[in-house]
């Protein structure tokens, strides 16, 4: 049973008992976090749960661009973070003090063991390797893009994907023989498929921030969970990832 499932049940037998525990009131909170967050913010949830009884969070993972729009457009989202602060821009005043929390960087990943030998991202631009990445709209894109205009190398991907989980599954899947992806994405996917980096990828680096959404419905349980994620809890969470923090 999942995580969600399991709160659910428990609420069920409170009621039914005709009970609850102390702050057991059937709060959800929504939040919208960058699809490189995925495994981090699911732990980062649990745990919030963990200290708030009754509280479901409910997770939305996307790229940081198109959560941003969903969210200008009405989206429910009571807190985001996301990839890239250029992102977080864009809600303006929706984004209630922003901080950053982590960092991350590029790296490439190809099929196990590597079968087409590349050994830099030079080696993409080899006639036969196809290559995915992320849209530029999307802050691994940009910061892909980035390492494209420093270094004068262009790599003519196959496709461009919406997020930097999509680019990792047409590698693991053997869509694509090499991907563009976060330091984090690679290591989560242990042995699905080879890491590769270059020295280029040191320089770019990107900032996550994180806010409360100004029409949040409950701005303390909100805060809260940012606290909990800018805290050592949610740092101790990061770091085992493979992110950078603050």
């Amino acid at each position: 049973m999942t995580r969600r499932g399991v709160a659910l049940v428990v609420v069920g037998m409170l009621l039914v008992a005709g009970c609850s525990a102390s702050g057991s009131d059937g709060r959800v909170l929504d939040v919208s976090a960058a699809a490189s967050l995925s495994k981090t913010f699911t732990a980062i949830a649990d745990e919030f749960e963990r200290q708030h009884d009754g509280v479901d969070v409910r997770l939305s993972f996307d790229g940081s661009s198109t959560l941003a729009n969903q969210i200008r457009q009405g989206a429910p989202a009571d807190v985001f973070a996301s990839a890239d602060q250029r992102n977080m821009s864009k809600l303006g005043e929706l984004a209630v003090d922003p901080e950053i929390f982590a960092t991350n960087t590029l790296v490439i990943v190809t099929a196990p063991g590597n079968p087409k030998n590349v050994r830099s991202f030079a080696d993409l631009t080899k006639p036969g390797i196809t290559t995915v990445v992320c849209q530029v709209a999307q802050p691994c894109g940009a910061a892909t893009d980035t390492v494209v205009r420093r270094t004068g190398i262009t790599i003519d991907a196959v496709s461009e994907e919406q997020s930097v989980s999509a680019v990792l599954t047409k590698v693991a899947t053997g869509q694509a023989d090499a991907g563009v992806v976060y330091v984090t994405d690679a290591r989560a996917a242990g042995d699905q498929v080879t890491t590769v980096n270059d020295p280029a990828f040191a320089t770019v680096v990107n900032d996550y921030p994180i806010a409360v959404i100004a029409d949040a419905d409950d701005h303390e349980l909100a805060s809260q969970f940012r606290d909990l994620v800018l805290g050592e809890d949610g740092r101790r969470i990061l770091r085992d990832a493979g992110f950078g923090v603050p």
